[in-house]
């Protein structure tokens, strides 16, 4: 059979399962799109390339699968860098398929050329500059295999116009059940691996102050159902990052709160005092940590990673497991039931009672306010989904970066994984909306909400086009203060109320400009029953935005300064 390079990339897609791709058409990957336009495969057309690549990631983060997204050369693929960047920081599996020049014009400036191949090297998992039709029958199947296998993350393919139109014979299809997902390349070895579970079993039977601290790596069914095994059989107190919201539910008795910058105190507390801290799925990033020295000072520390790179980088382990989280847990699960140890209820027990002392949603709110508390409204969505008919299950969350974001990490009931997507580790504003678009493609029974700020909103706010034509379950709900929230909280607390350029002089109208682009929108402030609309599911007009305008002194607390420990926080 003869095919061309473009009908090789979407015959491929379409074998792997990808049932819709985000993009923008250009000269140089037309050929791609009109292939593309004979398949079954759904094309979302975005109003710019960065939001390809989230809608892209708001897929993968809310189903755990390669996600697809493309963009022409030169400026289109560059667009598109930053939330490539942005899955490599946070260890989502997506793909972009990047049009470049012909091969015969690669390094001679032509039109709309840049070394997109070399450009993305800093921020890919892998890349991958295909010459001929024929690599692409090896180079895609790689892709799909390296976005998912061991640590998650982006793949770029960057594919010349000739390459596209190019035709190339072959006799069969790539295998691709023969694929390997699940292999991690560097692992703790097998004849190890028993006597670490041993070490580990010893550590929590001597330990009188354990704690369980998960990342990203637990936000999985998988891995949270080992989580619940674990502390089933032995429990403790849970803290998580940022990214492992969700691996625990949040009324669950065990769970004490996100730690780091901006942590629950208790959590901050716990991960201090402990001596012995499982790490799972973690990689002891700086928000977290605050001041390395006084993190965990005390405390014997057993890192599980499935990334060998990650393991005694920031902090020395006392024992280290390079593999998944799920294949652990069951394990030291077992190990625990069979030698019947058991953890301290006391400290478990001291450890809630700091939490329930120390959690309020008027932390943080200047006194006397009288416009809304971001943090009640927040905490309660859930509440207010239901007077329309939706559970907790059917709600995910996206945030964009900012106040809001770290108001929703500590006040909204993340109930299970998957379900509260946002930019961590390279805190990108403009995430949210694109990424809860993809959540909405994924998901269309549910409601999806993204929870914004009126600087965050700004930067992707031409996706509400998509949005509309789309038509998508999506309520996006923006907290306006008319400041870059916590730029100027910093500048309040660290430069001496200097705010340099973080206050908008002039303030756009939310709801008339959600309004012109043919989006419902309905402002908090004058109807107190907005919560009704945002949450309409008997519309035939399904998104809509919602303006809460709130106090520019609203401050995220706790708040812990650079060169500070995570316990010396400001509270209040």
């Amino acid at each position: 059979m003869k095919h061309t390079g473009a009908q090789i990339i979407v015959k491929l897609l379409e074998m792997y399962g990808i049932e819709t791709v985000a993009g923008i058409p250009g000269g140089m990957i037309l050929p791609l799109y009109d292939e593309l336009n004979k398949s079954k495969i759904r094309h979302v057309l975005v109003r710019q390339e960065q939001a390809a690549g989230f809608i892209a990631q708001g897929i993968a983060r809310s189903t755990g699968n390669v996600a697809v997204c493309m963009a022409t050369s030169g400026p289109g693929a560059l667009n598109l860098l930053t939330s490539i960047a942005d899955a490599k920081a946070d260890s989502v599996p997506i793909i972009a398929i990047t049009g470049q020049v012909n091969t015969t014009q690669i390094g001679t400036d032509a039109f709309q050329e840049a070394d997109t191949f070399g450009l993305s090297f800093p921020v890919t998992k892998h890349s991958i500059l295909v010459k001929s039709p024929e690599e692409l029958l090896e180079a895609i199947p790689r892709a799909f295999e390296i976005a998912l296998n061991g640590r998650p993350g982006p793949v770029l393919i960057d594919v010349p116009r000739d390459v596209q139109l190019k035709e190339y014979e072959f006799k069969e299809w790539p295998d691709i059940s023969k694929i390997r997902v699940h292999d991690i390349r560097f692992h703790t070895p097998i004849d190890e691996y028993a006597q670490k579970m041993g070490e580990i079993a010893s550590l929590l039977d001597g330990a009188k102050r354990p704690v369980l601290f998960c990342g990203g790596g637990c936000n999985s069914n998988e891995a949270a159902t080992g989580v619940q095994n674990f502390t089933n059989n032995y429990p403790l107190p849970v803290v998580t990052s940022l990214m492992g919201l969700g691996c625990i539910p949040e009324d669950s008795p065990l769970f004490i709160g996100m730690l780091g910058m901006h942590g629950n105190y208790a959590a901050n507390v716990a991960i201090h005092d402990a001596d012995v801290v499982i790490a799972a799925g973690v990689r002891f990033d700086d928000r977290a940590t605050g001041l390395v020295s006084k993190f965990c000072p005390d405390a014997k520390i057993v890192h599980i990673d499935v990334d060998a790179a990650e393991v005694d980088k920031i902090l020395d382990s006392t024992v280290s497991v390079v593999a998944d989280v799920e294949s652990v847990f069951p394990v030291i699960a077992q190990l625990v039931s069979e030698k019947n140890i058991k953890s301290d209820a006391g400290w478990l027990k001291k450890i809630q009672k700091l939490k329930t002392e120390n959690s309020s949603v008027e932390a943080g709110r200047p006194h006397g306010e009288k416009l809304a508390n971001p943090r009640d409204i927040i905490s309660k969505i859930p509440e207010l989904a239901a007077h329309s008919g939706f559970a907790a299950d059917d709600l995910i969350i996206t945030t964009d970066v900012g106040q809001h974001q770290m108001w929703a990490a500590q006040y909204y009931p993340v109930g299970r994984p998957r379900s509260f997507l946002t930019s961590g580790s390279l805190g990108t504003m403009g995430f949210g909306l694109p990424a809860a678009i993809g959540a909405g493609l994924a998901f269309p029974t549910k409601r999806i909400v993204c929870i914004s700020g009126d600087g965050s909103i700004m930067m992707n706010i031409q996706e509400l086009a998509t949005l509309a034509e789309l038509n998508l379950p999506v309520t996006v709900i923006v907290f306006e203060n008319g400041t870059l929230g916590m730029v100027y909280q910093q500048q309040k607390y660290l430069f001496d109320k200097n705010y340099s350029a973080s206050v908008f002089e002039k303030q756009p109208d939310l709801v008339a400009i959600a309004r012109g682009f043919g989006i419902q929108a309905v402002d908090a402030s004058e109807d107190p029953e907005w919560y009704k609309k945002a949450f309409d599911s008997s519309r035939a007009d399904k998104p809509c935005l919602v303006r809460v305008r709130i106090d520019s002194e609203e401050n995220v607390l706790p708040f812990v300064p650079g060169g500070r420990a995570n316990i010396d926080a400001i509270r209040n």
